[in-house]
């Protein structure tokens, strides 16, 4: 079995959890985690650079600096996660549109781990955000899906449509 869990900030404890307790009775799963970064944050400071600040400086572009932390976040949350799950696992980091690179990766996998990325404080659809949405949709495997903190009550139900 092949296990890919995205991990995303925010929610990657409960998603690394869900795969601690699916996967206690098999040790010889495979386990991958995913971060991806999403490009636009930087491409969007060298873009400003480029085009309002950089005239005659390229050696300081802050979309330098920002795809660098970005990778140091991204390895200091997969170490975290890898910790957190106590098993051997396979690290991937991805930059790009964050959806489309998760159902990439979740190509060829068992199982897509993943965490709901919306409105946590009632049920419905408006618990996925656009990428969990997205990826829900279009995994070509079986996604768990969990709650990042315990799920709201049932109360928390939207009202029937008149």
């Amino acid at each position: 079995m092949i296990v890919l869990i995205w991990i995303a900030e925010g929610t990657w404890q409960s998603a690394v959890d869900a795969a601690r307790d699916q996967l206690s009775a098999d040790a010889d799963a495979e386990v991958r985690l995913l971060y991806v970064t999403d490009d636009h944050v930087a491409g969007a400071a060298h873009g400003a650079f480029a085009g309002l600040l950089g005239r005659g400086r390229p050696g300081r572009d802050p979309g330098d600096q920002l795809e660098e932390l970005a990778a140091t976040a991204a390895s200091e949350l997969l170490d975290a996660a890898a910790e957190r799950l106590h098993r051997p696992v396979t690290r991937l980091r991805r930059h790009g549109r964050v959806e489309h690179e998760v159902v990439r990766e979740a190509d060829g996998v068992d199982l897509l781990i993943c965490a709901r990325d919306g409105d946590r404080h009632r049920l419905g659809p408006h618990s996925l955000g656009p990428a969990a949405r997205f990826v829900v949709d279009h995994a070509p495997c079986a996604v768990l899906l969990v709650w990042p903190e315990p799920a709201p009550g049932i109360e928390s139900l939207p009202p029937p449509p008149p």
